[in-house]
C-alpha cells in the first residue's frame, strides 16, 4: 500500500531532507585522493548525530555504517573501509537520515580530483537522467513514466540502466511501496497523486548492466568491471511540480 504524506508529514521530510544534502555537502568538500571512505563514513555519522537525527543505514538489516560508499565498478552498498581514494576514482556516497521519525534518503556519486571523459558522461548523465525522470513526476503521469524517461535518456547516452535495483516510496521507513523500477514501458503502475514520496535513484553503467553481489553479502559490483554511477533524491509528489526534499 503507498503511504500519503500530509504537508505536516512532509514538512518533517524536508528537514530530514536538509540534514541528507548537507552531508553531501560535507563529503563533497572531504573528498580527496587519500582519504578513506570509512573516515567520510565517520564524518557523516558525527554531523547527523550532532544535528539529532539517526543515520538510517547503521544497523539496517544488520548493515554495519552510516554510509554506502560505491567506488568505480561498485554500484551500491559499498561498504566503507580503510581503502584510499585514489586520483580519477567515482564514489557514489548514498546517505540516509531520520529525524523525528522520517527519513531523507539521497545519492550522488563525487568524482575525485580529475577523471578519464567516459567516467564524466557516466556521472552528468546519471545525474541528467534524474531530471529527464522527474519531469513525469508530477499529476496525471503514471509510475512506470518516470521509469521510461530514465531508461530512454541513459540508453541514448550509449549507457545502461540496471534492473535488479531500483527505487522506492519513503517515509517513517527507508522502503515504502512503491517499487519504482529505472526502466520499463511509460503508462503503467499507479497514478501519481499529492502526497506520494519516492526515492527516484538511476543507477547507470558504462557497460552491460548485469551485476553480482560480492561476498560481504552487501557490494553490488558490475559483472563486466566497468563503471556505475548513482543518483537520487528524495521527491514529493505535490499539486504541481515536483519537490526535491533532498536539497538545501
Amino acid at each position: 500500500m503507498i503511504i500519503l504524506k500530509t504537508r505536516r508529514e512532509i514538512e518533517i521530510m524536508r528537514k530530514a531532507g536538509r540534514l541528507v544534502a548537507r552531508s553531501h555537502e560535507l563529503v563533497r568538500k572531504n573528498i580527496k585522493a587519500g582519504i578513506t571512505t570509512k573516515e567520510l563514513d565517520q564524518l557523516v555519522e558525527d554531523f547527523l548525530r550532532s544535528q539529532n537525527a539517526i543515520p538510517t543505514f547503521k544497523g539496517y538489516n544488520g548493515y554495519p555504517y552510516s554510509i554506502c560508499a560505491s567506488i568505480n565498478e561498485e554500484v551500491v552498498h559499498g561498504m566503507p573501509s580503510s581503502r584510499k581514494l585514489k586520483e580519477g576514482d567515482i564514489v557514489s556516497i548514498d546517505i540516509g537520515a531520520t529525524f523525528e521519525g522520517y527519513v531523507g534518503d539521497s545519492a550522488k556519486t563525487f568524482i575525485v580530483g580529475e577523471t578519464d571523459e567516459e567516467k564524466k558522461h557516466l556521472v552528468e548523465a546519471t545525474r541528467q537522467s534524474f531530471y529527464e525522470g522527474i519531469k513525469f513526476a508530477k499529476k496525471p503521469y503514471r509510475l512506470s513514466d518516470i521509469s521510461n524517461a530514465i531508461q530512454s535518456y541513459a540508453e541514448s547516452q550509449g549507457l545502461s540502466v540496471v534492473r535488479d535495483y531500483v527505487g522506492h516510496g519513503v517515509g517513517k521507513k527507508m522502503h515504502e511501496a512503491p517499487q519504482i523500477p529505472n526502466f520499463g514501458k511509460p503508462g503503467r503502475g499507479p497514478r501519481l497523486q499529492e502526497g506520494m514520496v519516492l526515492a527516484i535513484e538511476p543507477m547507470i553503467n558504462v557497460g552491460i548492466y548485469n551485476v553480482k553481489v560480492l561476498d560481504n553479502g552487501w557490494t553490488v559490483v558490475t559483472v563486466d568491471g566497468k563503471p556505475s554511477a548513482h543518483y537520487e533524491h528524495t521527491v514529493a509528489i505535490t499539486d504541481g511540480e515536483p519537490e526535491l526534499l533532498t536539497v538545501l
